[in-house]
């Protein structure tokens, strides 16, 4: 906490240094977007120290307002770019945290600020969850970057990944487990990334079928029978399976022709006795 409050007072005293910049009507209008746009610059960081994403996102609205009609530093633009991809990402808006990330990338890179490591592992992370099968690392300003020490961890998931290796990207994950989680920002969507990659596996797994046993599907994936009926829970929910789950045989069966009332309806059950099955394990 200490050492949090000791980041923050810096950031505080630059916001106050700034408070002169907007006095007097004679600043060039390009020149006061470019005060403005640093000042946010500082005051996204603060809040996103402070994790207030209320004030986060007003700041960053306006920012991105005032970019325009700011000619700063790249490294501006890339702080405003890099808390906003954190701030979208927070939301689970994977495909606005991609945009965010990918921008902040390349001002640093411009910029020749190291952060840029860090950046190209957040468009990594933020691309997968976004389900595209678009290698970041086919793009001109990634590529050089792709047998980076830092960034090689990266470039084996995304391979993985984009091949559907569901064993393979765990198996990374594990083996790499230290160089991974030391990264706080990475780790805390590590179990979201694991969803994402066995959903899209799953997806796979049953497309031959109109019925399919989950113990099957279990087997697969190497996950509890419980977790595969949460998978499918989700993916009813969301309309990417069309079906239902026959709770007593342990199968699920897939129907195109199925309305989506009668979908949402059988998920919300499963959900329920899910839910029910999880109480009576805690009051255990």
């Amino acid at each position: 906490m200490g050492r949090r409050t000791e980041t923050i007072r810096p950031k505080k005293q630059k916001l106050n240094d700034n408070s002169s910049l907007f006095v007097g009507s004679d600043i060039d209008q390009h020149r006061r977007g470019t005060q403005l746009l640093e000042v946010y610059a500082l005051q996204i960081q603060l809040y996103t120290l402070q994790k207030d994403n209320q004030k986060l996102r007003k700041i960053y609205r306006k920012a991105m307002e005032t970019r325009t009609a700011a000619i700063s530093h790249p490294r501006v633009h890339a702080i405003i770019r890099e808390c906003g991809g954190k701030m979208h990402m927070q939301e689970h808006m994977w495909e606005n945290a991609r945009s965010d990330f990918f921008e902040a990338f390349k001002n640093y890179d411009e910029a020749g600020d190291p952060r840029r490591i860090n950046c190209l592992k957040y468009l990594v992370l933020a691309n997968m969850l976004t389900r595209s099968k678009i290698n970041p690392f086919e793009g001109q300003e990634a590529k050089p970057f792709e047998n980076h020490d830092e960034i090689k961890v990266m470039t084996a998931l995304v391979d993985a990944f984009l091949h559907d290796e569901v064993k393979k990207f765990e198996s990374i994950l594990e083996n790499n487990r230290k160089a991974i989680m030391e990264d706080p920002f990475i780790s805390r969507y590590i179990t979201e990334l694991l969803r994402t990659v066995r959903s899209q596996v799953l997806e796979k797994i049953i497309k031959p079928y109109t019925r399919i046993a989950l113990p099957f599907i279990s087997k697969q994936l190497m996950i509890p029978v419980e977790e595969v009926e949460e998978l499918l829970v989700t993916l009813i929910l969301d309309g990417k399976v069309i079906g239902h789950i026959d709770q007593v045989e342990q199968v699920l069966i897939l129907d195109p022709r199925e309305s989506e009332g009668n979908r949402k309806c059988f998920a919300f059950q499963q959900l329920t006795h899910e839910l029910g099955r999880l109480s009576t394990q805690l009051k255990r």
